[in-house]
């Protein structure tokens, strides 16, 4: 009889996104007539742009060839992309990044979790509050979270720092030393930023306490503010203490062809139990190398021509689609009496729900009143309870449907 990995069993329920697909097939199922619009998931639906399709084609037809066949890659990605992710996302905004600290994947999600592998497992985690579910998860199932406190809706070996309206959306540094912080900015779900300043204060924190900061940066292009960070490593000091992930598939529309890239410095360091200091980016290396056969030649060159003149043009086309879905619903929901958050900076809107509902039962009286779906803020945290997420990565049309549906 084989045994299962126990930690697994502390998970709660099922994945945030999996219940709410349930509830939505089911008022479906019993009101086939209603039209639903969908603004939970993060999931783009404008197309992917001619220059990228164009080079996508290109490198189909290469794979005809006998001569320009390609087979494996090197896991840690072909040099052409890396080589551009280097200048055009890095050294163009004065930051030294070099192409053998960037690893191509397929998918800011996939590396996010398996950033683990290379981590040990008794490290004590922070994560602000509310928060992307994969970062929690993820530690629930290699046992670093503990156990789970029903009363408190918490893990007992977690430090969660909120961030609500009541601080500005702005966490505080953790009263104890912790090993590992994970931030997203711009934050999924709240859509809010931290300026240079405010980000200095959590890389002095992780220098002074020997931490390191797991930093996801997936919607940085659509930062619209001064003074607020695209990377980390405008931050001085930063490659000492921090990992960054980024991702194609908000800023280029690869949900559904999967890219994305983790940035490990040489000069990362963590130590073994024995005190010994040990290059993350030599580890991460080896990691790529043993469980990961690397992102197709097709989508690496696809990637590539992100960074074309075209292709920025084209993606920024989109980007700003969506930043003025982002504006319709911010517009909309005030004329609708709801104080809400993000929507400048991010492709997220953060609302409060009215007073006398949970997030679940706004999340039920949108879908059944309205056939609006979106996501409550309590599936990202206890600090989400009484707020609501909304994407701005629908159709315009069911954009402004969605806000005349809410005003009446």
């Amino acid at each position: 009889m084989s045994f299962i990995n126990e930690n697994y069993l502390e998970l709660q329920d099922s994945y945030l996104f999996s219940t709410i697909a349930k509830k939505v097939e089911e008022y479906k199922t019993k009101n086939p007539d209603k039209e639903i619009i969908k603004m939970g998931i993060g999931d783009v639906t404008r197309p992917i742009v001619p220059s990228i399709i164009e080079a996508m084609h290109k490198a189909v037809d290469e794979m005809q060839d006998e001569v320009t066949f390609r087979g494996y890659g090197p896991e840690q990605g072909y040099e052409f992309l890396r080589e551009k992710i280097s200048k055009y996302d890095y050294k163009d905004r004065g930051v030294d990044i070099n192409p053998d600290e960037i690893f191509v994947s397929d998918g800011s999600k996939c590396d996010v979790a398996n950033i683990l592998d290379i981590l040990g497992d008794k490290n004590k985690v922070a994560i602000t509050d509310p928060v992307y579910p994969v970062y929690l998860d993820t530690n629930v199932m290699i046992g670093t979270a503990g156990k789970y406190n029903e009363e408190k809706g918490m893990y007992e070996n977690v430090v969660y720092i909120p961030i609500k309206a009541e601080n500005n959306f702005v966490p505080e540094l953790p009263k104890e030393k912790v090993d590992l912080i994970y931030l997203c900015l711009p934050n999924n779900p709240t859509g809010t930023v931290l300026n240079k300043e405010e980000l200095k204060k959590w890389v002095d924190y992780a220098k002074e306490n020997k931490s390191l900061i797991l930093f996801d940066s997936a919607y940085e292009r659509y930062i619209t503010e001064e003074n607020i960070p695209h990377s980390i490593y405008e931050i001085e000091g930063a490659k000492d203490v921090a990992i960054e992930f980024r991702s194609f598939s908000k800023t280029a529309g690869f949900t559904g062809v999967r890219c994305a890239y983790t940035v490990v410095p040489k000069e990362l360091k963590s130590i073994t139990s024995k005190n010994e200091e040990i290059s993350l980016n030599k580890l991460w290396s080896r990691r790529m190398s043993t469980k990961f056969n690397g992102v197709s030649y097709i989508t690496q060159r696809a990637a590539e021509s992100v960074y074309s003149k075209e292709g920025q043009k084209q993606i920024k086309e989109n980007i700003d689609y969506y930043m003025q879905n982002a504006r319709i619903i911010r517009e909309g929901l005030s004329k609708a009496g709801f104080t809400c958050y993000g929507g400048v900076n991010a492709p997220y809107i953060w609302l409060k729900v009215p007073k006398g509902l949970t997030s679940w039962e706004f999340f039920d009286k949108l879908l059944n009143e309205k056939q609006i779906v979106g996501t409550p803020g309590v599936g990202f945290g206890p600090s989400g309870e009484g707020y609501f997420r909304l994407t701005a990565f629908g159709t315009r049309e069911n954009t402004i449907k969605a806000m005349e549906r809410m005003q009446k």
